[in-house]
């Protein structure tokens, strides 16, 4: 059994991120993941603006081996489309130059993307990863650590302090952190891989369409390497089961003959099932750490209620776990009151817009005044560059602390 300071359940995008963290910190680190990298999870696969900073703050040559890396594609924005048809194109960097400027995000696999972030941490001497061990008991011990065994009982690490990165499902977050599933902050989605969709944008711009009989939900289409996209369709959970909504049936529906997607996907194929999965959303502030740990990514229920992004959030919540973990060995204090200090960070960098995109899911309930929201954004400078902002490493927090702003954002100006 090991006996370490710092140990982190879940090797995705929040457990990488931290360990790599502590390892520029020179702290060092167990890294435990139930599967074997590489391994697929089920995403939108998007990389917005915010991913690309938190790459860089990783190290710039990070971020230069993941631009290199022939399983992404650049993605230069985002395009809606409301309920009425109108399509809003937001990039990621304004008056970007697709030709000559760093690509402002990209479109990656998940399979690909996370196992990209565990060879980095691989090559890290401080930190150790194990793979193929599933953490299924955590106990605390009389003299403060955290002692974990796998389903049959076998110890295999105590650690001072506990990072928890192990996804929507984790059973340390509903058995110790107390979650539950909450429907109406919970999105239900599904997702398969196609081959041959026309008319995506030539600087792979991903797409949102919220289509009026399916609010309020939305179907997303994510140009992908090798003429491939991620294609699918996630809904409040809670609106799922009032309307008894098929999310697989609708998918197929929607694209056999939606006037904007049916030739589309006329001759297109599908290359994998449609796998369902779920996203604990961010639309509600709750305690994400306690005595010993630290909740990250999903299992701190931190995704964007808006888009369904969760990688940044992921990330930024690793870098501030990181961060405050190390604060809590110096100071010799793992205690739930000074270990509550890193929930105050997540929620001070990332609050703010979680509450915007909150504001703005609730709009897909009202599809007219959405379309008028949509319909003022193309002459409105302060919605698009507002929207533009949410994808970047932008701080959005005193702009949304003043109540002009929301004048300005409805009904125009600069």
């Amino acid at each position: 059994m090991r006996h370490v300071e710092i140990c982190i359940l879940g090797a995705g995008p929040g457990g990488a991120t931290a360990a790599l963290h502590l390892a520029k910190a020179g702290q060092q680190v167990l890294l435990i993941d139930k599967a074997v990298f590489p391994r697929d999870k089920i995403c939108g696969d998007g990389m917005s603006g915010k991913v690309i900073s938190e790459l860089r703050r990783l190290g710039p040559e990070v971020l230069s081996r993941l631009s290199a890396s022939a399983a992404q594609i650049p993605s230069w924005g985002i395009d809606f489309f409301a309920p009425n048809g109108r399509r809003l194109s937001v990039p990621f960097k304004p008056k970007y130059n697709a030709a000559t400027d760093a690509p402002a995000g990209h479109v990656i696999k998940r399979l690909d993307f996370d196992d990209f972030l565990v060879r980095e941490a691989r090559q890290k001497p401080e930190i150790e990863l194990l793979e193929g061990v599933d953490i299924a008991q955590h106990e605390r011990t009389a003299d403060g650590r955290w002692l974990l065994r796998t389903a049959s009982g076998e110890a295999v690490a105590s650690a001072n302090v506990l990072l928890v990165a192990n996804g929507a499902q984790s059973a340390f977050a509903r058995q110790i952190g107390g979650r539950i599933m909450e429907p109406e902050h919970h999105c239900a989605g599904v997702r398969a891989y196609y081959e041959g969709v026309t008319g995506l944008s030539p600087d792979n711009f991903i797409e949102l369409h919220f289509i009026k009989d399916f609010l309020p939900g939305y179907l997303w289409i994510f140009p992908l390497p090798n003429g491939q996209a991620n294609v699918g369709v996630g809904m409040l959970t809670q609106a799922v089961s009032a309307k008894k909504v098929n999310l697989r049936e609708k998918l197929a529906e929607m694209l056999a003959t939606h006037p904007a997607l049916q030739e589309r996907f006329g001759t297109a194929t599908r290359l994998t099932p449609v796998r369902g999965f779920g996203l604990p959303l961010g639309s509600k502030r709750r305690a994400i750490s306690g005595e010993g740990y630290l909740l990250l990514g999903d299992a701190a229920s931190l995704i964007d209620p808006f888009t369904g992004e969760g990688i940044s959030h992921a990330m930024v919540s690793g870098r501030h776990a990181a961060d405050w973990a190390t604060r809590a060995l110096a100071a010799n204090d793992t205690s739930a009151a000074f270990l509550k200090q890193y929930d105050a960070a997540v929620y001070h960098r990332l609050g703010q817009e979680l509450r915007l995109s909150y504001w703005l899911q609730r709009l897909l309930q009202f599809p007219a005044l959405f379309n008028f929201v949509a319909n003022r954004a193309a002459n409105n400078a302060t919605l698009a560059e507002t929207l533009s902002s949410m994808f970047l490493d932008l701080n959005l927090r005193e702009r949304l602390r003043q109540p002009g702003f929301y004048v300005k954002l409805l009904f125009g100006g600069k």
